[in-house]
């Protein structure tokens, strides 16, 4: 038989619940005492992106002729538009969130926090096959009692972790390590393959540490247990190589091997390292994995000197792919520009420690310097 014909080439996908990366639908009590709690919660847990996705409950409502963004200097923004809800349409809007919570009165989330309200119960048994993955029960008062329909398809629902709805730090530590278990894994990525058209030959070849110094920093990141990969402008022609992940995003230079790394592996996070900063030390490497925050964009080191982060010593959360795609469609290829305009974790470090060699002279000098 021949080969089957597909239409659309075959790409790792981003991993998604049904509207967003990490989502929990609440339901089983009013929509007013759900959304009360996500409130509660997220004023514990503020230092991540959450997000609450509702339905509007009111009656008549007139189609927007105009979609109006008002700014406020704090940094809120409201927002009244038309939009229909579609999981793909969704996922953009959610792309840089750490956890949704939904309104599952509503709509039918990935996980499922129930709460036990005795008025409710005929809601409950009409939304028994929206219950795939539930992950506590909360109970609205201390009698809360467990329905029949609940025990007729949960057998086992009582063993599951229950809290009342005054224990807010309670629910607040559990929705947490709900968080911390979607933070993505790290990968190591060595840029290689640039045109060092200042030095005159490959920067990555030189040797510093009686290595070239692409093995040099791909042997620091695998030290501290990261599957680590070359980035390089055309795959080798050799068969056995398959640590290099070859730019699919051409003439962009770091920003398209940060980018197709991401296209290999979306759900990775991606420490991304030059080579020709020499000086990065495996302290250096471990107080950037030490300092990661995963709810953030990115993590980046910066000179104490300097103005602008360094992009090419960095970890790229998931997230950052999107916001990298975005400005690309913009007509900028800059990673250092992503940064600068996106929240980022700041690590500032000694400017000595992050040095660049470009040129022949300052090889010959930072080689001296190394030596020392």
């Amino acid at each position: 038989m021949g080969k089957k014909h597909t239409k659309h080439t075959s790409l790792e996908k981003k991993y998604n619940d049904n509207f967003a990366p990490n989502e929990v639908a609440i339901l089983g009590t009013q929509c007013g005492t759900i959304a009360n709690l996500v409130h509660q919660v997220s004023e514990k847990l503020s230092q991540y992106n959450l997000g609450y996705f509702d339905a509007s409950h009111a009656k008549d409502i007139e189609q927007n002729v105009i979609s109006e963004y008002t700014f406020h200097h704090e940094g809120n923004l409201q927002i009244k538009t038309s939009s229909s809800v579609n999981k793909y349409e969704q996922r953009l809007q959610f792309y840089n969130h750490d956890l949704v919570f939904i309104n599952g009165n509503h709509y039918q989330g990935a996980k499922q926090i129930l709460i036990l309200d005795d008025e409710k119960e005929a809601s409950v048994k009409k939304r028994l096959d929206q219950l795939t993955s539930i992950q506590f029960v909360i109970k609205l008062n201390e009698n809360s009692r467990y329905f029949d329909c609940l025990l007729e398809r949960f057998p086992n629902i009582k063993n599951i972790t229950s809290y009342t709805i005054n224990e807010i730090d309670k629910i607040s530590n559990h929705i947490h390590n709900l968080i911390k278990q979607n933070i993505a894994p790290i990968k190591g990525l060595v840029l290689t393959g640039g045109k060092s058209t200042r030095m005159g030959r490959d920067k990555s070849e030189l040797v510093y540490y009686k290595k070239p110094q692409k093995e040099h920093v791909k042997e620091l990141l695998e030290n501290n247990n990261l599957e680590t990969f070359y980035s390089v402008r055309d795959l080798s022609t050799s068969s056995e190589i398959t640590n290099e992940i070859p730019d699919v995003f051409l003439n962009l230079g770091p920003f398209g091997g940060i980018c197709s790394a991401f296209q290999k592996d979306p759900n990775s996070a991606w420490l991304v390292m030059a080579t020709d900063v020499p000086f990065v030390n495996n302290e250096l490497i471990q107080l950037l994995l030490q300092k990661r925050n995963p709810a953030k964009v990115a993590t980046a080191v910066k000179g104490k000197n300097k103005e602008f982060p360094e992009p090419l010593i960095t970890i790229y959360e998931p997230k950052a792919y999107g916001k990298l795609l975005a400005y690309l469609a913009q007509g900028y290829s800059c990673p250092r520009k992503m940064l600068i305009n996106s929240d980022v974790e700041i690590i500032e470090v000694d400017d000595n420690l992050i040095r660049n060699i470009n040129t022949p002279e300052e090889y010959e000098a930072g080689k001296a310097d190394i030596s020392l």
